[in-house]
C-alpha cells in the first residue's frame, strides 16, 4: 500500500477499495480536505444555522442537493460519501455506537450531508513556506481538544469549540498566522496561542482527538478551530442518528486549495 496518494482521485479509490484506512494529513497535497457530518433532514436546517454562526469551526464547504444522494459532485470526480472516507463514526441519541470503514448499511433516504473545511488544507500553504508541521513530520494525526470557548447556539445545536493544536517558535507562530488567515473556508485564523489552560486545556500532553506531537522547549503551541467542533455539538443536542467523520480520517476533494485562499 503506497503511503502518500498525489491524486485526490486515486486516494477515494483505494480508501473505497479498503487499501487506505490511515489519517488522511499530508494526501493529495493541493486538494481540499472536509469534515464531514450526516444527519436526518429533520435536523438538518437547525444543523445549517449551527454552522452558518460559528463559521470558524464549521466552516461549510458543500451540502448534498437533496437528502438520501450520497453522491457529491460539487466534491469531485465520482465522490462516495458511503464509502469515501477511511472511517467513520455512528451517532445515536447523542453517543458514539460503532466506528466503521463502510456506511452503506447505515444509508438512509432522508439523510444530507455537509462537508466542513479542514485544517488539514492549510498545513500545504505552510510547509511551502518551510514552516515544519509537527504531526505531519511524526507521522501521526493532529492532536485535537476540547475547550471552554463557547460555540453560539443555534437551533437544538450549541456547545464548546474543538482546536486543533500545531507548536512552532514564535516567529514561525507568527507566519504561521499570516498564511492561515488567507484560509477563511478552511478555520482561518488560529483562536489562541500560548498557556492551554487559557482555553480550558489541562494537559496539552493528552488530546481528546489524534495524537500528542512533540512541542520542544522554545515553541509554543498554536490553536486552531477544528471541524471535530461539530461532533462535540451532536454530543450535545442527541439527535436520534448521526454519522461523522473519525477525527483525522476526511472527504478529499477535487477542490483545489488555491480556491478558497484570499489572496
Amino acid at each position: 500500500m503506497p503511503s502518500h496518494f498525489a491524486s485526490p482521485y486515486a486516494l477515494r479509490q483505494a480508501i473505497r477499495a479498503g487499501d487506505f484506512a490511515a489519517n488522511t494529513s499530508g494526501q493529495a497535497p493541493g486538494f481540499v480536505q472536509c469534515n464531514l457530518a450526516i444527519l436526518p433532514r429533520d435536523w438538518a436546517m437547525d444543523f445549517l444555522q449551527f454552522c452558518q454562526a460559528n463559521p470558524k469551526p464549521c466552516p461549510l464547504v458543500a451540502v448534498s442537493d437533496q437528502p438520501g444522494n450520497p453522491l457529491l459532485a460539487a466534491a469531485g470526480e465520482d465522490v462516495d460519501i458511503r464509502t469515501d472516507l477511511p472511517r467513520y463514526r455512528i451517532w445515536q441519541n447523542g453517543a458514539l455506537t460503532e466506528e466503521v470503514s463502510d456506511i452503506s448499511a447505515h444509508w438512509r433516504d432522508d439523510l444530507v450531508t455537509f462537508l466542513i473545511g479542514c485544517s488539514f488544507s492549510f498545513e500545504e500553504a505552510l510547509v511551502a513556506d518551510g514552516l515544519e508541521i509537527r504531526n505531519v513530520s511524526e507521522g501521526v494525526n493532529v492532536p485535537m481538544y476540547n475547550t471552554n470557548l463557547a460555540c453560539t447556539p443555534a437551533g437544538r445545536f450549541h456547545g464548546n469549540m474543538v482546536v486543533s493544536m500545531r507548536p512552532f517558535v514564535p516567529r514561525d507562530a507568527i507566519r504561521m498566522i499570516q498564511i492561515c488567515s488567507r484560509f477563511p473556508s478552511v478555520h482561518g485564523a488560529p483562536v489562541h496561542f500560548g498557556d492551554p489552560q487559557a482555553i480550558g486545556i489541562n494537559n496539552i500532553d493528552t488530546p481528546d482527538y489524534g495524537d500528542a506531537v512533540t512541542i520542544k522547549p522554545d515553541e509554543v503551541p498554536v490553536f486552531t478551530a477544528c471541524g471535530v467542533t461539530p461532533q462535540a455539538a451532536i454530543m450535545q443536542a442527541k439527535p436520534d442518528f448521526c454519522i461523522t467523520h473519525s477525527p483525522g480520517c476526511m472527504l478529499v476533494t477535487d477542490i483545489p486549495n488555491s480556491k478558497l485562499a484570499i489572496l
